[in-house]
């Protein structure tokens, strides 16, 4: 098999970087969506009704985002992770022990949030040296979208 080259301006010392830490965003973000899904499905109390749809609305767009993430570095001609073996040493996002009480998930998903938020953050200096707009406008959009559910979230606690 022929292994055609990838030529889109970017040197691939900073494509396999960029890819390194997009693979630490994925992490991030794919860890965030388990931990909301699994808050969804669990939480109990008299905020049932509004923290069970608005889960499912946050854990159905991250599923989305994971995607866009994983394909944009297969864009830059690395593999994306897939395994939660391998998602556990990157992300920075702790798992629960148990089912947590339901202000502790929009605690722990406001911290989820803002994690994500400072991995993507990160990246931007390689990013910008590389000239990788494609990669910065993907995180700029997730920024301002993890930025706006955080607050979301923090305003429940008020």
């Amino acid at each position: 098999m022929s292994h055609q080259p990838i030529d889109i301006g970017i040197e691939e010392k900073d494509r396999l970087e960029i890819a390194a830490g997009l693979s630490r965003f994925l992490a991030d973000s794919y860890t965030l969506y388990l931990k909301t899904h699994y808050y969804h499905w669990n939480v109990t109390g008299p905020m049932f009704n509004t923290l069970h749809l608005m889960f499912e609305t946050q854990y159905t767009e991250l599923s989305l985002a994971v995607d866009l993430i994983a394909e944009r570095i297969r864009a830059l001609g690395v593999f994306a992770l897939g395994t939660y073996k391998e998602f556990a040493k990157l992300t920075v996002i702790p798992e629960d022990d148990g089912v947590p009480k339901a202000q502790e998930m929009i605690k722990n998903l406001v911290a989820g949030q803002e994690a994500v938020v400072r991995t993507a953050r990160s990246l931007f200096p390689l990013i910008e040296k590389a000239g990788d707009d494609a990669s910065a406008d993907m995180l700029t959009q997730r920024i301002q979208l993890h930025e706006k559910t955080a607050w979301m979230l923090r305003s429940l606690l008020e």
